[in-house]
């Protein structure tokens, strides 16, 4: 069962390929690959995002609000077909819990629905409530495809606690051109090649055993956003 609903802490930390190499056998004690990866070998994740003209939505982000949302349409594979199933999310921030509600659509509907607002005919009833709930941020933001962004990602979940989520994304690199997810995967690289953005998602506390290993490592929190990474590169070179 695909899960459509997501909700929780994230926090984020950039990393170098050392601190990369001495974490993972640290967490390969508590934790095990998701079941879309390996312990070396991810996947692939390619997402269109969606803003005003002016990019109102990523500013305010940026802003650091109590209360922030964001749309984008993910896939996991670059479609070769209009038929080929993708995700349009509707990602939240309040106060610091992070929620995420999704609908599993085929390409060309996910299009259908951002442009014209038309729902496909079959539609289960969760997905409906996704796109409802879509629908009212399209109502209130007059948005168009603003990044193209890319990245490989290595997973990690709790082997006694399957709430606790570890990633490792690298490889990150966007583009303001072609936005369509089956133009391909290319663009420029938002982080050097051999550092990594690493996100721990958590329902409360973290363990003791992790914040102790990211102490010891010397890894800290570092506020990092994809998307406003690549705006702020866009805003420089205007």
């Amino acid at each position: 069962m695909i899960t459509t609903t997501f909700k929780r802490y994230e926090k984020k930390y950039q990393l170098d390929e050392s601190q990369y190499k001495d974490l993972l056998p640290i967490l390969l004690n508590e934790m095990k690959p998701d079941t879309y990866g390996s312990q070396n070998e991810g996947y692939s994740i390619y997402n269109i995002y969606y803003d005003t003209q002016n990019y109102d939505v990523i500013r305010h982000s940026l802003t650091k609000p109590y209360y922030k949302e964001k749309l984008r349409l993910r896939s996991y594979t670059i479609p070769l077909t209009p038929d080929e199933m993708v995700f349009l999310e509707l990602k939240k921030k309040i106060g610091g819990i992070v929620s995420k509600r999704r609908a599993c659509l085929k390409l060309y509907e996910a299009y259908s629905f951002i442009s014209k607002r038309e729902y496909p005919q079959e539609l289960n009833q969760v997905d409906h409530q996704v796109l409802k709930e879509i629908e009212y941020f399209l109502e209130n933001h007059r948005i168009e495809p603003k990044a193209f962004i890319s990245y490989e990602r290595i997973a990690f979940v709790g082997k006694n606690d399957p709430n606790l989520r570890v990633t490792f994304d690298s490889n990150i690199k966007s583009r303001q051109t072609n936005l369509l997810l089956e133009k391909g995967d290319f663009g420029n690289l938002i982080i050097p090649q051999n550092q990594y953005i690493l996100e721990i998602k958590i329902f409360g506390a973290m363990p003791l055993w992790l914040a102790q290993a990211l102490s010891e490592l010397k890894i800290f929190s570092s506020s990092f956003s994809k998307y406003g990474k690549t705006y702020k590169e866009y805003a420089n070179g205007i």
